[in-house]
Formats: C-alpha cells, structure tokens, sequence
C-alpha cells in the first residue's frame, strides 16, 4: 500500500502562485509515474501534468504556468502554479502509479482545494 498526502492548497488571487506538495509513505515500488489531476465544480477529473524518470507532460491549458518536479529522496512531488487564473480552481488530486511491472498499481490521495478568486 502507498499513501499519499497532499498539502498546499488554498485561496490565491488571480495572478498569484501556490506550491502544491504530495508525500508518499508506505511501500514505494519502482519504476513509477506521478501526477497531478484537477477536478472543477460539476467537471471530470483531468490531468494537469505528469512525470516519469524526469520527463513531463503538461496540460495544454497549464503550459508555461505550472511545473511538475519530483524529490525521488523524499518520495514527493511538486507542483508549481503560477499565473493562477480562475479556471484553474478546483480540488487537485495527487496520483502515484506503477510502471513495468508494477503497472495496474494505482494510488490516489485526498486531494487539497485551490480557490481562485478575487
């Protein structure tokens, strides 16, 4: 089992910044992918970004404004929103999969709001 632990959410003005952080306990396996999904009021669940092995991927509506990093050390990942718009509020979910081996293993956290808003 993995647990994952999000923290940084919170209420930021529109063209402001926030840091989200995700830490994962338990047993970590390797190869692995992390990302972070969003999921908006009345809205599905999407993906914001991912990153596997040092390469990332990003939303079209997130390019140039955020920044997926990983501490493989600490076993968190990071997410660094700036030029926060309104649309980009939601609740952000940390997602923890397996590779390889390991895939089909899939571990998802709590989730931390994001509110942008004047």
């Amino acid at each position: 089992q993995v647990q994952l632990v999000e923290s940084g959410g919170g209420l930021v003005q529109p063209g402001g910044s926030l840091r989200l952080s995700c830490a994962a306990s338990g047993r970590i396996f390797s190869p692995n992918a992390w990302g972070w999904y969003r999921q908006a009021p009345g809205k599905e669940r999407e993906l914001v970004a991912d990153i596997i092995s040092g390469g990332s991927n990003y939303a079209d509506s997130v390019k140039g404004r955020f920044t997926i990093s990983r501490d493989n050390a600490k076993n968190t990942v990071y997410l660094q929103m700036n030029s926060l718009k309104p649309e980009d509020t939601g609740v952000y979910y940390c997602n923890f999969r397996g590779l390889g081996p390991f895939a089909g293993m899939n571990y998802w956290g709590k989730g931390t709001l994001v509110t942008v808003s004047r």
